[in-house]
This record gives C-alpha cells, sequence and structure tokens, in this order.
C-alpha cells in the first residue's frame, strides 16, 4: 500500500473511530466528569504513564547486549525518547525508525539495520506480554465475564488471540532453534515468488535472527521478560491511576485488559498518536466493567492527552540537542530494504 494511501486511510478510520467514540455522548456531561476528578492522582497519573519509557530504553538495553554489549543507558532512553515523539506527531509509525536511527547516531558502532530488528523483537515481546496479561486479567473475580462485547461476550474473542500468541511463540522458537532451515524455506520460496528480492528478503531475516540472539541465553532472556512485565504493570498501573482520579468504578485489572485491546487496536492505520483507535478500543473496556458513556471518554480523552505531551517535549528536546531533523528519519526509512 502506498504511504499517501496508507496515510489517507488512516485518517480516514480515526476520524470515524473518534466519531463512534462520541456518539451520543454531549461535550458537556464529559467536561463534568473531569471537572470533579482529583488533579493529583491525575498528575500522578501522567508521571507513570511516562515512565514505561526509561523502563523500555533499559529492557533495550539487554535486548541489544548479545550484539554490542552494554550500550549507555543514556543513548537509549534518549533514542527511545526521539522515536515515541515521531510516532506521536509523524505518520506511518516513523517512531520505530526513529528510534533505531537516533541510537545509530548516537552509538556509532551500532548498526541502523542490528538497531530496527532489535525494534522488532522488542515489539514482539511487547506483543506476547500484553496478550498474557490481557488474559490474566480475565480471572480476576471482578472480571464481568458475560458482558457482551457487540453479539459475543469477550471470552469468544479471546480465543483467537491466544491462538495468535501460541503461533508467534512457535515462530520464535523456530527462528531460534533452526534459523538455517528458516533461511532456506524463505530463499526457496523468494526464488520462486520474487527473484530479485531473494537477497533482500535474506537480509532482512538475518537482521531480525541477529536481535534474537537474547533468546539463547536464559539469564539475558529472563531479563527482557522482567522488564517487559514490569513495563506493562507500570502501564496498566498508570490506567488505574486515571480510573481513581474520575472516581471510575474499575479495578486494577481493568487496565491490564484495556491495554491489550489498546494494543490490538491500534495495529491498524490511524493517525500519528493513535488517536481515534485509542479512544475507540478504551471505552469498549470500559464499557466491559460497566463504566458510563460520559465517564469513558472523559477517562480516554485525559488519559491519552496526559501521556502524550511529556514524552513528547522530551521527544523533541533530544532530537534539537542532538542535531536531527525528521527528514532524518525519511532517508531512514529505505536502509531496511537496501
Amino acid at each position: 500500500m502506498k504511504n499517501s494511501v496508507r496515510t489517507s486511510l488512516g485518517i480516514l478510520l480515526s476520524a470515524l473511530l473518534l466519531w463512534y467514540t462520541m456518539k451520543g455522548t454531549s461535550i458537556s456531561a464529559v467536561w463534568e466528569v473531569l471537572s470533579k476528578s482529583s488533579i493529583p492522582l491525575w498528575i500522578a497519573c501522567m508521571v507513570f504513564a511516562t515512565a514505561i519509557f526509561p523502563l523500555r530504553a533499559r529492557r533495550w538495553q539487554a535486548l541489544l547486549a548479545p550484539v554490542y554489549g552494554r550500550l549507555p543507558l543514556g543513548s537509549l532512553w534518549e533514542a527511545t525518547a526521539i522515536g515515541m515523539m515521531a510516532t506521536n506527531i509523524l505518520p506511518l509509525r516513523a517512531g520505530e525508525f526513529a528510534r533505531a536511527f537516533a541510537l545509530s547516531r548516537a552509538e556509532p558502532q551500532v548498526k541502523f539495520t542490528a538497531a530496527f530488528a532489535s525494534v522488532a523483537v522488542d515489539r514482539l515481546f511487547d506483543g506476547t506480554v500484553v496478550l498474557l496479561l490481557m488474559l490474566l486479567a480475565t480471572f480476576d473475580p471482578a472480571f464481568p465475564s458475560q458482558q457482551p462485547i457487540g453479539d459475543h461476550t469477550l471470552a469468544y474473542y479471546l480465543k483467537p488471540t491466544a491462538l495468535f500468541l501460541a503461533l508467534v511463540l512457535a515462530g520464535l522458537m523456530m527462528f531460534v532453534i533452526m534459523p538455517d532451515r528458516v533461511f532456506a524455506i524463505s530463499d526457496a520460496v523468494m526464488r520462486r515468488v520474487a527473484p530479485r528480492f531473494e537477497p533482500k528478503m535474506r537480509a532482512l531475516l538475518e537482521g531480525f535472527v541477529s536481535g534474537l540472539h537474547v533468546l539463547r541465553s536464559p539469564k539475558l532472556l529472563f531479563e527482557v521478560f522482567f522488564w517487559t512485565v514490569l513495563h506493562w504493570l507500570c502501564n496498566a498501573f498508570a490506567f488505574w491511576l486515571g480510573f481513581q482520579a474520575l472516581h471510575l468504578d474499575a479495578p486494577y485489572a481493568a487496565g491490564l485488559l484495556i491495554q491489550g485491546l489498546v494494543a490490538i487496536g491500534v495495529s491498524v492505520p490511524s493517525t500519528p498518536g493513535f488517536f481515534g483507535p485509542f479512544e475507540f478500543f478504551g471505552k469498549v473496556g470500559l464499557a466491559v466493567y460497566g463504566v458510563g458513556s460520559a465517564a469513558a471518554v472523559g477517562w480516554v480523552l485525559g488519559f491519552h492527552v496526559l501521556s502524550f505531551i511529556p514524552i513528547t517535549i522530551m521527544g523533541v528536546w533530544y532530537l534539537t540537542r542532538m542535531k536531527l531533523h525528521f527528514s532524518d528519519f525519511t532517508g531512514a526509512k529505505k536502509v531496511p530494504a537496501a
């Protein structure tokens, strides 16, 4: 899909989801909910929502350790902040490229392709842990298991999610245990389907496998898993603080569930910052716990704005300090395919 078409589709989907989220909810009712909320709890919510990014940087250090040793945490944190800022204000998920490019600039020994491959592995750990925590939330006694979403209960939708998770883990194990076999299969398929792209696909897979070196070390694997779990528990805690700020009757487990729904939802094309999918799926998750429309809209808007501003400002600051420009990231996007 061409970039312009994908960008236009993302804007359209985001607009539709925002419209559907606000449908039937008056602005005055949302404002009344927000006006009665707790400012100190909102500030605490913002702090914990921003704290997930240093945790992500610390995990990235462990992911890259097998190839580059222990990189300075400061460089990893600055690159992480720049990447999230780019995701928030640039289209087409430019943050993934920006994050890897910024690290390769801060630490010249780090190749962009290796850094980008590690970001892909980073996201796989995110997806695995987020889905596991989402499934865990359904075992909470407070979980309304019979509350329908559309025509089915949530358990109906979680079955394919669990299957997808199992397939992802199986695929990772294949890359770790028998990479040569995976390369051979890929080469054979590409040679038959698109011979001219065979070297490019091979290079991409080799870069991806290099990022999986961490899985061969039980110690590093545990370390990455630990920081991933801590990251998403912290994020769910920020969600819960937002619930408390608005006096919503939603347990901590609701944060685990909602962040899983949002993680799935933002996989569709959208505007920078995921405005639209976040609001829609956040409201759907709160509806499972019986939260009213005005209160749910108040939470999704309040949390999204407060989590958006600090990391975006930090990212712009680090971008300026490293003397980088947004145009640098456009060129970086071409590197993985080169």
